[in-house]
């Protein structure tokens, strides 16, 4: 069996990532640098390593009551070890929570105007991925402040115009509001860095998982009794046996 890579290779005992020596990586680049070179394949620009910045900070946590947050947390509780409950939590990231960011960016990348996305979504009656949220119900300020800093830094924010099209569309042809959320946001920022679409997942959980680790650690060192719903907070349905 033979697997092809152009990530990395060891040569005369040197680790060496997209062309560069591990150490020399160490030495005089920042983690954000070298995520930037795994998944594009290059060093930024100062300008593209300042947004990457930005956009790594916005998920990292946003409290406990977030499913990535909460669920990590009882899964800490029950006496699973810290791995356990990471994975728990990685887990929780799916459509409607986190986990939006690849259909967004895939979205915003199709060559359709703001029109026929909004058209398209309503007609089908589907969810807009990258817009709403549960708390964020006129606008999710981590989207404002990434979409802020994209344009102070140069970029051509045309993925961003975009996703605020289609938010002001779809409040004209449904009268009701949907922001960009981060998810959204996210998706609008890798494109203007070149990534993949399909990291859209990819970068709110290397962010979030941050948050993940502190609120799981807490949660070790609290040792409270594992978590269980209270009967009145349970409705059974009227045909339960």
């Amino acid at each position: 069996m033979k697997f092809h890579t152009s990530i990395s290779k060891t040569e005369n005992g040197v680790h060496v990532i997209r062309g560069h020596d591990l150490i020399e990586l160490m030495e005089k680049h920042s983690f954000v640098e070298v995520i930037f070179l795994l998944l594009r394949g290059s060093l930024p620009e100062e300008r593209e390593r300042e947004l990457m910045e930005t956009m790594l900070v916005a998920p990292v946590e946003n409290g406990l009551e977030a499913p990535s947050i909460f669920i990590p947390r009882i899964v800490a509780s029950t006496g699973n070890n810290f791995h356990t409950a990471l994975a728990a939590g990685v887990l929780a990231i799916g459509e409607r929570h986190g986990g939006a960011g690849e259909a967004a960016a895939q979205l915003f990348s199709s060559g359709k105007s703001a029109v026929e996305i909004v058209d398209e979504y309503i007609r089908n009656k589907k969810i807009l991925p990258g817009f709403g949220h549960k708390i964020y119900k006129e606008e999710d300020p981590r989207a404002t402040a990434i979409y802020k800093r994209a344009k102070e830094l140069g970029f051509s924010c045309r993925y961003f115009e975009l996703a605020y099209a289609i938010e002001q569309e779809f409040a004209k042809q449904k009268g009701k509001k949907i922001p960009l959320n981060i998810d959204g946001a996210l998706a609008a920022g890798l494109l203007e860095l070149g990534f993949d679409a399909r990291l859209g997942k990819a970068f709110f959980l290397i962010s979030r998982i941050i948050g993940m680790s502190a609120h799981i650690l807490e949660e070790l060192n609290q040792n409270n009794p594992y978590y269980r719903l209270e009967e009145s907070e349970v409705t059974p349905d009227e045909n339960a046996s």
